[in-house]
């Protein structure tokens, strides 16, 4: 006889007693780093340093600070990647030891590049506390001039100049060369791609060469403004133009489709669909490539003339430029003029310092602006793709 079990509700009085919790599984952080990880480290790095020294300094016969610290680093790549091998497979091994090496490439790099900026503005930061430095220019100051005389607004005028007319002419043949590229390929837009690629590689020098000889020698210009900014423009141009079409292949093909569906031409879905959504990418490339131009000294040698007036027009008289400034100030014997040129390096650095600050921050934005935009509920999900 079976047993049917009684549905009848619970005698009045009694408490139903809720059950556990469900357990919901949380992801497992891949950055964190036990005290297991950090002992590892500080004593492989202890240990390597001490048996460095009894070898270096007491056993053998040699001496030097350089070779102390790769003999050290060396000895702790070993060290480290034995220790780790006492508790871990090999795969984790490779990865922590790969850890430690691009580590320490970010450290060495960024320490380079502190001491580059601590030695120029230290260098420099006597001229850069006088107003004058900003405000006016060279004209009637020599080179033993005190600091609180002359200035470097000149050279940031014509820089500023040059790199407007560099943006004017390599903005519309960069993007114009990018959404070919894109939309048109085909086996002439793989030629094109390669010679932008080839263009990249290219020595900024070259660039000053061929505008000296096919317009200041063959057609007999002055060493002006716009030529400089002409000579630039050709550095700027594979930049431009290589940015622009990673810019545009983000976009996503059903866009494209969209556009297309509802009747538009293939030109006006680039016009009114593909341009606008990439803008964000496209402002990044241009910031890219003015921050590659702003700098350039190599072409300006050979077809800017250096002057110490302001002079604000391109097309006649030389006209000077920061790059241009910091390269004659730096090769006079004067101590005064070295420390404008130092002075006028720091300028140049917070510029592009500036420049790719925004690029930063515009990358940023697009990428936020993208994953609002095209972010599906399914990607939402637990296991989803921006979770």
């Amino acid at each position: 006889m079976a047993i049917i079990p009684s549905t009848a509700a619970p005698p009045a009085g009694s408490v139903e007693v809720p059950g556990p919790p469900p357990v919901q599984e949380q992801p497992r952080p891949l950055t964190t780093r036990t005290l297991d990880d950090l002992l590892s480290v500080v004593g492989s790095a202890l240990g390597a340093f001490a048996g460095t020294w009894v070898v270096y300094e007491q056993l053998l016969p040699l001496s030097g600070v350089l070779g102390f610290v790769i003999c050290w680093y060396i000895a702790f790549l070993v060290m480290y990647a034995s220790v780790c091998a006492l508790s871990h497979p090999r795969p984790i091994v490779v990865s922590k030891l790969m850890t430690v090496v691009m580590t320490s490439a970010a450290v060495l790099v960024g320490l380079a590049l502190a001491t580059v900026i601590v030695y120029t503005v230290g260098k420099g930061v006597k001229a850069l506390v006088h107003l004058n430095f900003f405000t006016r220019d060279m004209a009637g100051v020599g080179p033993t001039s005190p600091l609180d005389q002359g200035g470097i607004a000149h050279a940031i005028v014509g820089s500023m100049i040059m790199l407007g007319i560099a943006v004017a002419a390599s903005l519309p043949f960069g993007l114009a060369t990018a959404v070919f590229m894109t939309e048109v390929g085909g086996w002439f837009g793989k030629v094109v791609r390669t010679v932008v690629e080839a263009m990249t590689a290219v020595p900024d020098l070259l660039a000053g060469l061929f505008v000296y000889v096919t317009l200041i020698v063959g057609l007999g210009w002055e060493r002006t403004g716009l030529a400089a900014a002409i000579a630039i423009s050709i550095t700027m141009i594979p930049i431009v133009a290589r940015s622009a079409e990673v810019a545009l292949r983000v976009v996503p093909g059903g866009l494209r489709e969209a556009g297309q569906a509802l009747g538009a031409s293939h030109w006006q879905t680039v016009r009114r669909v593909v341009l606008p959504t990439a803008r964000p990418g496209l402002a990044t490339a241009l910031i890219l490539a003015m921050a590659r131009g702003v700098g350039e000294t190599a072409p300006l040698l050979i077809v800017s003339g250096a002057s110490t007036f302001m002079n604000a027009n391109p097309t006649t008289g030389p006209m000077n430029s920061l790059p241009l400034f910091i390269y004659s100030s730096i090769r006079s014997p004067e101590n005064l003029t070295i420390e404008r040129g130092f002075a006028a390096a720091v300028v140049l650095l917070a510029i592009v310092f500036v420049l790719f600050a925004i690029t930063r921050l515009l990358a940023f934005f697009s990428l936020k602006r993208f994953l609002k935009r095209y972010k599906t509920p399914e990607m939402s999900t637990p296991g989803g793709l921006w979770t």
